[in-house]
């Protein structure tokens, strides 16, 4: 669905202090660059999000790919290429993320990459971050507005039924304090899909 990776790419350009501190679930994170994501090989590939920061002193990336369904290859083959690429092309620790955008993509996605065959092994390892787990009331709370519009996607309070949360999602993009062309990109994609 490549109208949501393009929605997600946008607001990670736009906020990437924000993807990057979720992702590592840490605020001592400064954000140095948003890199470009295209990696050439025979064929060109390109990641959905690469961030260059500084975590205690240390230069890093932090990856983000959005999915929306299970993809094929399996997302654990893919994942191991970009991981594998990034290292190769950028030489900097990397912390990668997978995000499902909907409840019910990426249920059997371990997390990892193995492959254990004549005394070799390969691991690659990345988190994987399914929204309809993660605490929506804590991101309204929060305000950090790059993730806003991802809020109707993750877990509502205890006795909310989903009408209602959209609601409260939409009017708390709302109040945050800022021109009328970013608002306008943070409230456009809060709707169900």
């Amino acid at each position: 669905m490549a109208e949501f990776d393009t929605i997600a790419k946008h607001l990670i350009h736009t906020y990437p202090q924000d993807f990057a501190r979720f992702a590592l679930q840490q605020d001592n994170v400064e954000v140095l660059d948003v890199v470009e994501t295209e990696q050439t090989t025979i064929e060109t590939h390109r990641t959905d999000s690469l961030i260059r920061v500084q975590i205690n002193d240390e230069e890093a990336l932090v990856h983000h790919e959005f999915q929306t369904t299970d993809s094929s290859p399996p997302m654990p083959r893919r994942m191991a290429g970009y991981i594998g690429r990034s290292i190769e092309q950028h030489g900097l620790p990397i912390y990668s993320n997978v995000i499902y955008l909907r409840p019910n993509a990426g249920r059997s996605d371990p997390g990892y990459y193995t492959q254990q065959r004549h005394g070799f092994r390969v691991l690659v390892q990345y988190r994987v971050i399914r929204l309809s787990e993660v605490d929506g009331q804590g991101i309204l709370t929060a305000g950090p507005s790059g993730l806003l519009p991802f809020a109707p996607l993750m877990q509502r309070p205890a006795g909310v039924d989903a009408e209602s949360w959209l609601r409260q999602c939409i009017h708390r993009a709302q109040q945050v304090p800022m021109d009328e062309t970013r608002k306008a990109n943070i409230i456009w994609p809060i709707l169900p899909f």
